[in-house]
């Protein structure tokens, strides 16, 4: 792994230090929670009203777009016979902006005949509280539709922009594509059977602070363990866990009490997302919060497998690869309005049980490269709380500003473990 010389420089001249996570992101005023971290590479592109018009998303690449109050947008994917296709699409609300219970976004694809492939749905729920949310579309060249090479349209639309308490602002859009080559062989064709359904126990043990992200592109590592941050109301925070095939994750999410006084209840107060390397939702839970310590669980899931693709429940079908999965917290605006601003002490008890096994034998690569494995560099970025080949994220140890020394001891750190690093690589 090349050492980026840049960043250490950076780390030796710094006065002020920012933590993995604190990015800036959009709309990020002081006091406000920022809504969301968009990949520093994203390239913008426009949605098209009618798919004639539609412009080309490339897989491997991020896109920045808009989505209007009313009609859809699409764009155009051109694809092979044999891969499979995803394109997931999150939308960022405006600043200010409201929904109603049922409004969220829906994403569509379909091939150039008009066959439905795939549509997914996702909403912002009982707190109504505008947060960044993601919903995915899917070619699957295993299917008996959309097998064919070709041209294939994503839309986008929201779900009910003139439901009761929506406003009609246009929200901002983040898209990603990807394709999984198909297998080298024909395997199973069926989803696999029983596997341990049981409840596990939240993981014990004492947090360890470590401060999400802002995005999916800014997600904080982490692994198995107890985590500890901080959140605020109408703040949503990103983490990464790599799940390799045969693995299981449980997760359990802790709201601490608060000492404001106030009384009352938030339904589905803190919401939890659980989402695969493609960025489709596999699970949530929603937590409602009366000031005192609050805790929930996601359902018990089944070990990451290839074949749960053939599973018929979307929350088993999701679990089809390895790789970095996406827990996603966002802690409702209406806490605020009874509890106050907090910040408001939030654990999350992640635990991943089962050895890793192999995984399929592709007959390709995935695009991008890797998205769908779980390497060595993947594991020691979560045991570090650092995004993998991120020296930059190295550089501080502090909110605040860092003195000369400090500074020379952190940058004298990140060539010793990017050193180590190029040892083992």
């Amino acid at each position: 792994m090349a050492v980026r010389v840049g960043a250490a420089a950076v780390v030796l001249g710094a006065t002020a230090a920012v933590l993995p996570g604190q990015a800036a992101a959009a709309g990020e005023v002081a006091g406000t929670p920022s809504p969301y971290a968009f990949a520093d590479d994203a390239q913008s592109v426009e949605g098209a009203r009618s798919t004639g018009d539609a412009a080309p998303l490339k897989p491997g690449g991020t896109y920045r777009s808009s989505l209007p109050s009313s009609g859809n947008v699409s764009y155009r994917l051109d694809l092979d016979a044999a891969s499979n296709a995803y394109v997931s699409v999150t939308a960022v609300p405006s600043p200010g902006s409201t929904v109603s219970v049922i409004d969220g976004i829906k994403v569509t694809m379909q091939d150039a005949e008009g066959n439905t492939c795939s549509d997914d749905t996702a909403s912002f729920g009982v707190a109504r509280s505008p947060h960044p949310i993601a919903a995915w579309g899917r070619r699957e060249a295993g299917k008996p539709l959309c097998r064919k090479a070709g041209a294939y349209f994503v839309s986008v639309e929201r779900v009910d922009p003139d439901g009761e308490g929506s406003s009609p602002d246009a929200w901002d859009l983040e898209l990603v594509a990807m394709t999984e080559p198909g297998e080298a062989k024909t395997g199973t064709t069926s989803a696999p059977g029983a596997w341990n359904s049981a409840t596990p126990q939240p993981l014990q043990g004492e947090p360890e602070r470590r401060k999400g992200g802002a995005g999916f592109s800014d997600a904080t590592p982490v692994d198995q363990g107890v985590w500890r941050d901080d959140i605020r109301p109408g703040q949503t925070l990103f983490y990464e866990v790599p799940v390799d095939w045969g693995q299981q994750v449980s997760v359990t999410a802790e709201l601490g009490s608060s000492d404001s006084g106030g009384t009352g209840y938030t339904s589905g107060a803190l919401d939890l997302d659980l989402y695969n390397p493609a960025r489709g939702r596999v699970a949530d839970v929603g937590v409602g919060y009366d000031g005192g310590q609050k805790s929930g669980s996601l359902p018990p899931l089944p070990p990451v497998d290839h074949a749960n693709r053939y599973a018929a429940t979307a929350q088993v079908s999701a679990l089809r690869f390895a790789g970095s999965h996406y827990l996603v917290a966002h802690l409702s605006q209406a806490v605020a309005d009874t509890f106050g601003n907090g910040p408001f002490a939030m654990t999350l008890r992640v635990r991943t049980s089962g050895q890793p096994r192999s995984g399929p034998e592709y007959a390709g690569e995935s695009v991008p490269k890797g998205v769908f494995e779980v390497s060595d560099e993947d594991r020691e970025a979560a045991a570090e709380g650092v995004a993998a080949g991120d020296t930059t994220a190295m550089r501080a140890l502090a909110v605040g500003g860092i003195g000369t020394g400090s500074a020379l001891l952190v940058g004298l750190g990140v060539w010793t473990v990017m050193a180590r690093r190029r040892t083992t690589t």
